[in-house]
């Protein structure tokens, strides 16, 4: 309070006390700050918005207040939990000409999120923290994050040429070298930026391994939809069906390579989740924006599914597609009945969509799997929403009309 007491006196956003207030929102949880703290971040956030736009700093800082001010705010949800507004991640509405950057700007997200929280494990293992200190898992669990970690990101680590970085073969090795190989890359930027982005709503130490796997899913969504709404320009703007080919194949990549994540967010302790999970209350992934634009830009929403409580969650994501939103469905029946695509190119978009849509429906097989066995087969959702039920419910709903999937589920073990 005191330090942010001073700011107030002279609200400069790049001299806002972040350590200050972030360091007592983890040492309570977001679920159980002070009203009076609270208040006078609402009051911070009123000198922001009234700053002169562009403000060096204002941008970040309102985000991170927003997020902060959720649950006094009383709109507290899935994409405030986990923070997306603070992660600079690729986006469905950027140009076209900035597609080929999505996936390194994906990339470098997820080494960074999975360097953080692998430094949260080692710094607890080695008594260097105090974060997050109720129901510190056992060292053979600790062992397996490290392991499932390192397979997470061995694939955007080749891509971005620092796989020589991590070569040590005992697990807790590797994730002090790769620690040490991307901390001293990080801007001063990136640092605050996974400060900000992590916010629990109690000490229970494996909710910070939820929000990081949630917020590496939500990132892979946000690539997914920008590589389709690629392949779709690709073939409505340009006819390039190889283009198009390209891009659904790496959303299919970086999806199948995204499988890890069920199995690290599988070592979190049950006990441990339902604990944490009474104070997320309100934040449901249904109301995961970016999946449903990727959803949606597969093909059109079956009607029932729009009135859902899974689109009426996501209202803009919803009126996108009322309004009219030209899908990867529609843009190769239309390319086909054009009869500019060869013979082999279709057969290489069609093979191309086929296996896109077989790994989505492993991964919501997969999804539902591991929620099971947090949950159990009847329990709800939070946010009053379905829970499993609804997820054993939607696996099986057909990712393209024009294509069909070409391989059998999977479960959670063999994926």
């Amino acid at each position: 309070m005191k330090e942010l007491t001073l700011w107030l006196g002279h609200p400069k956003p790049t001299r806002f006390p972040y350590d200050a207030v972030v360091g007592e929102f983890r040492r309570v949880g977001k679920h159980f700050v002070a009203e009076d703290l609270l208040a006078t971040l609402a009051l911070a956030r009123d000198g922001v918005e009234d700053l002169p736009d562009p403000y060096h700093g204002s941008t970040l800082l309102h985000r991170f207040l927003q997020t902060a001010l959720d649950k006094f705010d009383g709109r507290y949800d899935y994409p405030t939990y986990t923070g997306l507004a603070l992660l600079p991640m690729p986006s469905v509405d950027d140009p076209p000409e900035q597609l080929p950057y999505a996936l390194p700007r994906r990339d470098r997200l997820v080494v960074q999120l999975i360097a953080d929280l692998l430094d949260f494990e080692l710094a607890a293992g080695d008594g260097r923290t105090e974060l997050l200190p109720h129901m510190r898992p056992d060292a053979r669990t600790t062992a397996k994050r490290y392991r499932l970690a390192r397979k997470v990101v061995a694939p955007a680590l080749r891509r971005l040429g620092l796989v020589g970085e991590v070569t040590a073969a005992d697990p807790e090795q590797a994730a002090r070298d790769l620690c040490a190989a991307v901390q001293p890359e990080l801007s001063a930027l990136d640092r605050r930026i996974m400060q900000l982005s992590m916010l629990p709503v109690y000490v229970v130490h494996d909710e910070y391994m939820f929000i990081r796997v949630l917020q590496l899913f939500e990132i892979t969504f946000a690539l997914l939809a920008a590589e389709l709404r690629g392949a779709v320009y690709a073939l409505v703007a340009h006819e390039d069906c190889a283009t198009a080919t390209r891009c659904v194949h790496v959303a299919e990549t970086v999806l199948r390579e995204s499988a890890p994540l069920f199995s690290l967010a599988a070592t979190m302790q049950v006990e441990a989740f339902r604990t944490f999970r009474e104070f997320t209350d309100g934040a449901s992934a249904i109301q995961s924006r970016n999946y449903k634009i990727l959803e949606s830009l597969c093909r059109t929403p079956d009607p029932d599914r729009l009135a859902s409580a899974a689109y009426l969650s996501v209202p803009e994501v919803r009126d996108r597609v009322l309004a009219g939103t030209f899908t990867l469905d529609e843009a190769f029946e239309a390319a086909s009945s054009s009869g500019y695509l060869t013979g082999v190119e279709r057969e290489k978009l069609t093979a191309a969509m086929g296996r896109f849509a077989a790994t989505m429906r492993r991964w919501r097989q997969t999804h539902y799997s591991l929620a099971v066995r947090m949950l159990g087969d009847q329990r709800p959702g939070t946010g009053a929403t379905e829970g499993t039920p609804y997820l054993k419910a939607v696996r099986t709903i057909p990712v393209f009309r024009s294509v069909q999937h070409t391989e059998g589920d999977v479960d959670l073990e063999s994926a």
